[in-house]
């Protein structure tokens, strides 16, 4: 089957298109046939090294597709079912075997592609937003990257459980792009100090929390944006990781508190996994949420998909159609 795999890390040249031999599901597994992949900042991190994985491998841990094959021991499954799931490695293939317990059913009416494009950003904004730092009405967020895939989907969860969402974007279509989901207000970071503008917008006040997928370039205002005993929640490092920092700083700026949660430990039960997709999947079905896939590449262009989402050029989600 055709593949892309990373023989060693690097830049987007290391996503090197491959045939390779298509995988057989073991007990409790399903293969499944990927109508598409997302492209993940993730995915950057395991090609870098920066989450380092042993060589050579397929990257991508996202996808949505058609159930091919199953291993010893599965049920409640069937070669032809629609399924999904959000972190699974080596989505960048035309198949992957994956445990069942990962998937999720894909409910008629919510297409394949919309699907792979909800799964990993979706199940993390939602977390995000009902566990991490759940929000209520009368929160105030600060959403940074907020025209891309999770920011997009995290700032429309935001907005549904009653919080006003504050949303950093870098261009004018990406401050309409993240108004349209529902953000009060978007801040050219390119253009303003993003914590003067959050004080300027909040009246000196600030926010409640900070979910931040930026890391090194907005740590330190995104520290200063928030209101005493606010939260920061890290959870990605697409401009570089933080350095250390020490706790006093937290002291300092009110008796912050400051997470690094992870998408692996708010999916770990099958129940939990299944409680949130559900939820997506509801909202998705009724037109309470908008999945943005901002564009579409063949599984040989994985290099340009990684090259054009580090240039912070794209919105919405980036899928690979094998």
């Amino acid at each position: 089957m055709r593949a892309i795999e990373v023989r060693e890390p690097g830049g987007p040249e290391a996503l090197v298109p491959a045939e390779v031999p298509t995988p057989e599901p073991g007990p409790g597994e399903v293969r499944l046939r990927v109508a598409a992949a997302g492209v993940n900042f993730i995915d950057v991190y395991h090609r870098t090294g920066a989450y380092p994985l042993a060589v050579p491998f397929v990257p991508g841990m996202e996808a949505a597709g058609t159930v091919e094959a199953l291993g010893e021991g599965v049920d409640g499954l069937a070669v032809g079912d629609r399924v999904a799931h959000g972190f699974a490695p080596g989505a960048y293939a035309e198949q992957q075997v994956v445990a069942a317990e990962r998937l999720v059913a894909v409910p008629e009416g919510v297409a394949l592609e919309t699907a792979a494009a909800l799964m990993l950003q979706g199940l993390t904004a939602h977390y995000l937003s009902a566990s991490t730092f759940p929000l209520a009405p009368g929160h105030v967020a600060l959403v940074h990257a907020g025209a891309g895939g999770v920011g997009l989907l995290l700032t429309q969860l935001a907005v549904a459980r009653g919080a006003t969402v504050l949303a950093t974007v870098s261009t004018a279509a990406k401050a309409e792009l993240a108004q349209g989901a529902g953000a009060a207000e978007a801040i050219r970071y390119d253009e303003a100090d993003v914590a003067e503008e959050v004080a300027r917008l909040t009246e000196g006040r600030g926010v409640d929390v900070v979910y931040d997928s930026v890391g090194q370039a907005t740590f330190e205002a995104s520290l200063a944006s928030l209101v005493p005993r606010g939260m920061l929640v890290l959870y990605g490092q697409s401009s570089g990781a933080v350095p250390p920092v020490a706790p006093q700083r937290l002291n300092q700026g009110g008796s912050l508190f400051l997470t690094r949660p992870n998408l692996a430990h708010h999916i770990a039960s099958r129940e939990e996994l299944v409680w949130r997709a559900g939820e997506l999947f509801d909202a998705v079905a009724s037109g309470d949420l908008d999945v943005r896939v901002g564009e579409t590449h063949p599984l040989e262009d994985a290099a340009e998909a990684h090259r054009r989402l580090e240039a912070r050029a794209t919105t919405g989600k980036v899928l690979l159609l094998p």
